[in-house]
């Protein structure tokens, strides 16, 4: 495929975001992988840069203290500040520590949002990115809170859980005194906090003592058995989070194999037979994600559940491309069709 076709494929404003330089390494990346050729050219220059390894027992401690592909965030007063917390756990629990973002103490009836960081299961913390927080609490004057859950392998299913449901029984308890509004707490995160937010809508909707309003659902992972017992398209998964790293992430969640034949009830979304009675859904993955086929599955799952569901894939995008990045007009689009289903997630007072 040379350039000029290249050119035709993505269009001019793609090949235009790139330096000479660049064009011409992605033209020698694809060549020698065509894979490389499905991927968003602006996303490419980054990409060729990323380290490629799976995560394994071996490489989770590297990979849990290397710095982030981009720098995070944080804004400085006057912007609201994260204040950590510690709140009770469920019973029999230790207490969960959060971080709470409130861009306008004193207000009332605001809607909360209650986030749930990504990183395979294993890795990261809730004020990994302060920034990001930061801005969807002053974008949609709401109250966010971010919780620093149990990581696996030392903690597996279900203290994650465990965690964040307890963060949100807590969150709905205090609403009054947060000044949020009961009937409009969302639930969401990034990948593995994704996977999170649904188990956590399942067990919510379970247990029927907290009634969320909307769940955003960023490239989750969603089923232990994608890239074991379910292999995936040979062009999907290729890059950042692969079938190996998948297994690892959730073998160590679960504290069985990832595919086995029987996993624990309520830890893998997916895995659950009845999708009715959740809240209004938004899924967003990239189209090389490795989470793309459980995502749309989910999805579709939803709907025929009856569940007010949007899904949004993002051509040329792979797992995390947003973060890697931001810039990219790709990352762009994708960042602002989410906050706009996250803004109008949470302006819903109630859901049937």
């Amino acid at each position: 495929m040379d350039l000029t076709r290249r050119e035709l494929a993505w269009g001019a404003a793609g090949m235009a975001a790139l330096t000479a330089s660049g064009a011409t390494a992605w033209a020698a990346l694809t060549d020698a992988d065509p894979a490389y050729a499905l991927i968003d050219p602006e996303l490419i220059p980054a990409l060729s840069k990323q380290p490629r390894s799976d995560l394994s027992a071996d490489t989770l401690e590297a990979r849990r203290n290397r710095p982030a592909t981009v720098s995070p965030t944080s804004y400085p007063p006057p912007a609201p500040q994260l204040q950590a917390l510690n709140v009770p756990g469920l019973q029999g629990e230790p207490s969960v520590r959060i971080f709470v973002v409130d861009p306008s103490p004193g207000r009332r009836d605001r809607p909360a949002y209650l986030y749930i960081h990504g990183g395979g299961y294993v890795m990261f913390a809730a004020d990994r990115d302060p920034g990001l927080l930061q801005r969807i609490a002053i974008d949609n004057d709401c109250v966010v809170v971010a919780v620093d859950y149990r990581l696996a392998p030392e903690a597996r299913f279900p203290a994650a859980l465990n965690d964040n449901y307890g963060a949100l029984l807590w969150l709905h308890s205090n609403a009054e005194k947060l000044g949020v509004d009961r009937n409009r707490i969302a639930v969401g995160g990034e990948s593995a906090g994704g996977g999170h937010a649904a188990a956590l809508a399942i067990r919510a909707r379970d247990e029927g003592r907290v009634k969320i309003a909307f769940q955003l659902l960023i490239y989750p992972m969603l089923d232990d058995r994608t890239g074991s017992s379910r292999k995936v398209s040979s062009h999907i998964g290729r890059f950042v989070w692969t079938e190996a790293s998948n297994r690892f992430g959730w073998s160590s969640y679960l504290g069985v194999p990832a595919g086995s034949k029987t996993v624990p009830a309520g830890a893998v979304p997916a895995r659950v037979d009845n999708l009715a009675g959740l809240p209004p859904t938004f899924i967003g993955v990239g189209a090389l994600d490795l989470f793309v086929e459980e995502n749309v599955e989910y999805a579709r799952r939803l709907l025929a559940a009856g569940v007010a569901t949007e899904l949004h894939v993002e051509p040329g995008a792979f797992h995390g491309f947003d973060l890697m990045v931001p810039n990219a007009l790709v990352s762009q689009r994708f960042r602002e069709t989410w906050k706009d289903a996250l803004r109008r997630g949470l302006l819903a007072s109630n859901h049937d």
